[in-house]
């Protein structure tokens, strides 16, 4: 069973320069910083397409419980079609990009509030910006978790950063990875890789062949894959000891 832990990450997240907040809407809780507290409009966008979600759910129920790829149908609405796009290439059910989706989606509406922002949802970040950030990676009872943090240069965003664990938390996953962090410009292409990846990795010996998979997807930048004491980088990232946890 997959330990679950609360998010008491999120107290070492905040960035000196940002004002944060939470907003969360059903089963979506985001911890938002931005250059001032903009929390109602993040609502807004939040239900906004929370809703596009629970719409297209209503006339599509596979769209929520398959876990491999559906089509691509013409009149869905960017933010469905990006998932469903996203879990195609990932090769996993269009559900398991939405953290990722949903955290660069507000984050888009958001911009034009504040060009700094930092979108967390259940551990996947949307990031923008010009700053220089580093991400600190939990990942759960591993020696490694809380050590190493990567180094987001303000040239590279925006960006996202997805997470995707086999011993933490409430997200489906078939491998024992304790953390796979895969960045990429696109939130649903993060989160659906992170996951995929994540299913590929039940023991350090399966690193290999995760990270030939990771490669077979031109949109991902970056990977890092933590499972016990063992850790694997693949791709442009670069990543530096963290104090934070």
């Amino acid at each position: 069973m997959k330990e679950y832990i609360e998010r008491t990450y999120r107290k070492n997240m905040k960035s000196s320069d940002l004002v944060y907040f939470r907003v969360s809407v059903q089963e979506s809780d985001l911890y938002i910083g931005a250059l001032k507290d903009i929390s109602e409009k993040a609502i807004t966008s939040l239900k906004k397409h929370r809703q596009s979600i629970i719409n297209y759910i209503s006339k599509n129920s596979l769209f929520k419980s398959s876990l491999s790829p559906v089509p691509v149908i013409n009149d869905m609405c960017p933010l469905i079609k990006d998932m469903t796009e996203a879990a195609s290439v990932a090769g996993v059910g269009p559900m398991a990009s939405v953290a990722g989706a949903i955290a660069e989606y507000v984050a888009r509406d958001l911009l034009p509030f504040s060009e700094e922002l930092i979108i967390e949802n259940g551990g996947d970040l949307f990031i923008t910006g010009k700053k220089d950030r580093k991400v600190g990676i939990f990942a759960g009872s591993s020696p490694l978790s809380g050590k190493i943090a990567i180094d987001v240069p303000g040239t590279s965003l925006p960006v996202a950063v997805a997470t995707s664990s086999g011993t933490v938390g409430p997200s489906l996953s078939f491998g024992k990875a304790d953390a796979v962090v895969v960045l990429s410009p696109s939130g649903s292409m993060a989160d659906a890789a992170a996951t995929a990846i994540g299913n590929i990795v039940t023991a350090p010996e399966d690193f290999q062949r995760a990270t030939e998979f990771a490669e077979s997807i031109s949109s991902i930048t970056g990977v890092i894959i933590i499972c016990k004491d063992k850790i694997c980088l693949r791709g442009d990232i670069k990543i530096s000891p963290c104090k934070t946890f």
